[in-house]
């Protein structure tokens, strides 16, 4: 092939290229964005970008090429695994042993127990807030910082009906990273929350998910006092999380988790954990440090909430408000002059109780509100209970005495 022909067949050849890429550009531009062709060519093309299956070698290439993603500049939302790093430091993990005795038919047998937990750094004095449960019976209990420091802790203080402890361990201030702490009273459902803990013995595992639900209850404690305003949560906890921390998506300790719900009664998670809020821990968190003996208030009653079906069969002209169903024999609203129902005029709930309608002028719609409000007192507080009688409104004045347990 000449020259002058060599160079006019590389021209035709640009023509052609030239004119497909125009003709590819164009096709696109007059289809339009409601086009299915031209949406499909390009949804394609992005689909066959993205890998479906990343190997070992990629993994290893795309780490060698890649830079890490930084933390958003300008105090935006630090990344998950920055913030765990960061907070980590403030958590332990907690090992206990004790003795116990079981019986084999050659007399009782006594042998060591050994069970784990985990524990939040609350100062740099080296005091570590858990659930009584974590220790309750313990005779030797040992922390493991996240770094690998152990020492050797003593119980201080214990408040078992809400299922709270501190202990001293034995750390040099410089290491010790205290948490931070949240408001739990601002908590709200839906909420980004990530929890720390020693699950099955896996330390310092971690876990995230969302607020599912707030204002529970939670009686899965042994003093069988009810722990109200627990924080539901839908992040993994297991037995080796109680006592660890709950954490915002601030990195603020906002609840210590404390229990599980499974309808089968095993232990293991099923979607519903619980957390005690971190206002109930550091309201009694300088009694606990002093070891000093915790109460907490009793009205003495058993209620019912009421609606508009049930106030019609109970018998009373108001629907909203607590029923008092039962008042306990030498309790506060005993003393005070509650009246329980009693009368059964054929319906499914007795008659004759006193609806409570507010306490100290804060409307109660409910006995979970109610309990809740008393529990915000102390033990000999006086509170002024608004209270629906028949036709009258009464104001009773009740002392709260000490809760005694089962």
């Amino acid at each position: 092939m000449s020259r002058k022909n060599w160079v006019a067949t590389l021209i035709q050849a640009a023509v052609v290229i030239v004119a497909m890429v125009a003709g590819g550009v164009l096709a696109v531009n007059v289809a339009g964005d409601d086009d299915p062709v031209s949406q499909a060519i390009v949804a394609t093309a992005s689909l066959q970008s993205q890998p479906i299956l990343q190997t070992a070698a990629d993994s290893a290439t795309a780490d060698a090429t890649q830079a890490p993603e930084a933390p958003i500049p300008g105090g935006g939302i630090p990344l998950l695994a920055d913030l765990v790093e960061d907070v980590s430091r403030s958590v332990v993990a907690i090992s206990v042993a004790q003795t116990e005795t079981s019986q084999t038919p050659f007399g009782d047998r006594q042998f060591r127990s050994e069970a784990e937990g985990t524990g939040i750094i609350v100062d740099s004095a080296g005091h570590i807030l858990t659930n009584y449960h974590v220790i309750e019976g313990a005779e030797e209990v040992a922390i493991t910082m996240s770094d690998g420091t152990v020492a050797r802790a003593q119980v201080l203080g214990t408040d078992p009906a809400n299922d709270l402890a501190v202990l001293q361990a034995s750390i040099q201030p410089p290491r010790l990273v205290p948490a931070r702490f949240g408001n739990s009273d601002f908590v709200r459902t839906g909420e980004d929350v990530f929890a720390i803990g020693n699950p099955f013995s896996f330390d310092f595992t971690v876990t995230r998910g969302i607020i599912s639900g707030t204002g529970r209850e939670s009686s899965q404690n042994s003093s069988g006092r009810s722990i109200r305003g627990v924080i539901q949560i839908d992040a993994a906890v297991n037995p080796g999380n109680s006592g660890g921390p709950l954490f915002n998506s601030a990195g603020e300790v906002i609840g210590i988790n404390t229990a599980i719900h499974n309808p089968t009664q095993e232990r293991v998670f099923v979607g519903v954990g619980l957390a005690i809020p971190i206002n109930t821990a550091l309201r009694f968190l300088p009694d606990l440090i002093a070891g000093t003996e915790i109460t907490h208030p009793q009205l003495g009653i058993s209620g019912l909430t009421l609606n508009s079906l049930n106030a019609a069969d109970a018998g009373v002209e108001v629907e909203r408000g607590v029923y008092v169903t039962l008042v306990v024999g030498g309790s506060a609203a005993d003393i005070a002059g509650l009246r329980s129902a009693g009368r059964n005029d054929g319906g499914f709930i007795p008659a004759g109780g006193d609806v409570i309608t507010a306490i100290d002028g804060v409307e109660v719609v409910s006995i979970q509100e109610l309990a809740r409000i008393v529990d915000l007192h102390d033990v000999g507080d006086e509170i002024t209970l608004s209270v629906a009688r028949g036709g009258d409104r009464l104001e009773i004045v009740a002392t709260l005495l000490a809760w005694e347990g089962n």
